[in-house]
């Protein structure tokens, strides 16, 4: 039996994080290891990025972001439950923690989700090819019901959803990320279900067969998220402004 064609998306997540992670990216697509991008409008440097999308013809989608940096929306100008009182996202951790005690409002992700996707267009020009989440926050309880809804209403056809079959034993894992990891996996699962009824199509990380056909796209498409950047710019978040490397 013939096995099915496979398409491999390579997509670089963090594009605008940063001018070095923006050299990175470029570098890679442009040596065919990348085959498409996700911005942080948000980012540092997402206006030189966008530019850099354009120059170069990049494919590239929203990374939506809920946990580093300042709020796009009008979150920024009074008390939010997205924010810190310094006005900062409030961490990958923190906000996942603010989500799990009912402390998210989520009116408020979606006007910053919507004020995201407005900053893209304005950016690029057009539509994102796809939109993920930063840190994975677009597959959390209650939220991902908003991204949904909100991509589907913006006729986004294409998000990520990271189900990574036996992640739970990967021992040479770091226990934290280990956890974090099968956490991320667990809400990506209850996810597939108000992603597919709003018409968004994800393949999946490595496993297509985990999902409904109904999410599956043509030709199995098989995306994998990556970071091209030197190893010493990595940064954890706990909130508060990001980085901006020279």
């Amino acid at each position: 039996m013939a096995w099915p064609r496979v398409k491999l998306v390579v997509t670089a997540d963090d594009f605008g994080y940063c001018p070095r992670r923006n050299e990175g990216i470029v570098e890679a697509f442009l040596a065919g290891a990348v085959t498409s991008v996700s911005l942080l409008v948000n980012g540092a440097a997402a206006e030189s990025a966008a530019e850099l999308a354009r120059r170069h013809y990049i494919p590239t989608g929203l990374h939506a972001n809920l946990s580093e940096g300042r709020p796009v929306g009008s979150a920024h100008h009074g008390a939010s439950s997205l924010l810190s009182p310094e006005g900062f996202f409030l961490g990958k951790m923190g906000f996942r923690e603010a989500v799990a005690a009912g402390d998210v409002a989520l009116p408020q992700v979606r006007e910053e989700l919507e004020a995201q996707l407005g900053r893209f267009r304005e950016l690029l020009g057009r539509n994102p090819t796809h939109v993920d989440g930063h840190q994975h926050v677009h597959v959390l309880p209650g939220v991902c019901q908003v991204f949904a809804e909100v991509l589907q209403a913006h006729g986004v056809r294409f998000t990520r959803l990271p189900l990574e079959r036996g992640v739970g034993g990967c021992t040479w894992l770091e226990a934290p990320k280990r956890a974090f990891a099968c956490s991320v996996e667990r809400d990506a699962g209850a996810a597939v279900g108000p992603f597919s009824g709003r018409g968004l199509r994800e393949s999946g990380f490595a496993q297509p067969h985990l999902y409904p056909r109904s999410v599956q796209s043509p030709g199995l498409v098989q995306p994998v998220a990556v970071q091209p950047v030197p190893a010493s710019d990595a940064w954890v978040s706990t909130g508060g402004p990001m980085p901006s490397w020279a």
